[in-house]
C-alpha cells in the first residue's frame, strides 16, 4: 500500500511488522507525536493498535502512567477508525471518553488497544475496546468521536 499522507497524520506500511500499518503524526511538536508511531491492523472487524511505552510515559513507581494511557486510548479510537476505513486523516473530536483502568502496564512491552466500531451515524462514531499487555487486560473503555464538518460546498 502506498503511503497516504495529510496535513496531519502518515499513514503508510509498517516496515517494522510485515502486515501492519503505521498511522504517526506529521508534525513534531504537536501532542499526538509524544506516542510515537501506532501500528494497526484490523482483524476480523477489530482493529489493533499497538505502542510500546517509553520511559517518558511512565509513573514514579516506574509504569505506565494513567495519563499516557489515557493519551493512547484517545489516540487508538482515532487510528482504530482509520484503519476500519470510517474516518480519513482530516480532524475529528472525541466526545467522550470512559475508562476504566484493570491493571498495571509495564514501560518497554507494547500494549494493544483493541477496537470494535459498534456504531457509525452520519457525523458520530460509536467505539469499545480492551487494552491489552501481554495476556493481562490493563483497561477497558467506551468512547464517541463526531467527524468533522466538511467544508461548504462539499458533502
Amino acid at each position: 500500500m502506498a503511503a497516504d499522507v495529510s496535513r496531519f497524520f502518515a499513514w503508510e506500511d509498517d516496515p517494522d511488522h510485515p502486515g501492519w500499518q503505521r498511522w504517526r503524526a506529521t508534525d513534531p511538536t504537536r501532542f499526538p507525536s509524544l506516542l510515537g508511531p501506532l501500528s494497526v491492523r484490523v482483524d476480523d472487524g477489530v482493529a489493533r493498535v499497538r505502542m510500546t511505552p517509553e520511559r517518558r510515559h511512565s509513573n514514579l513507581r516506574d509504569h505506565l502512567h494513567g495519563g499516557a494511557l489515557l493519551g493512547f486510548i484517545d489516540m487508538a479510537m482515532f487510528a482504530a477508525c482509520r484503519g476500519l476505513g470510517v474516518l480519513d486523516a482530516g480532524t475529528a473530536v472525541t466526545l467522550d471518553l470512559s475508562t476504566q483502568f484493570i491493571g498495571g502496564g509495564a514501560i518497554g512491552v507494547a500494549v494493544e488497544a483493541r477496537v470494535e466500531l459498534l456504531r457509525e451515524t452520519g457525523r458520530m462514531l460509536f467505539v469499545r475496546g480492551l487494552v491489552v499487555q501481554g495476556d493481562a487486560t490493563i483497561a477497558a473503555f467506551s468512547g464517541t468521536l463526531r467527524k468533522s464538518t466538511p467544508p461548504k460546498g462539499v458533502a
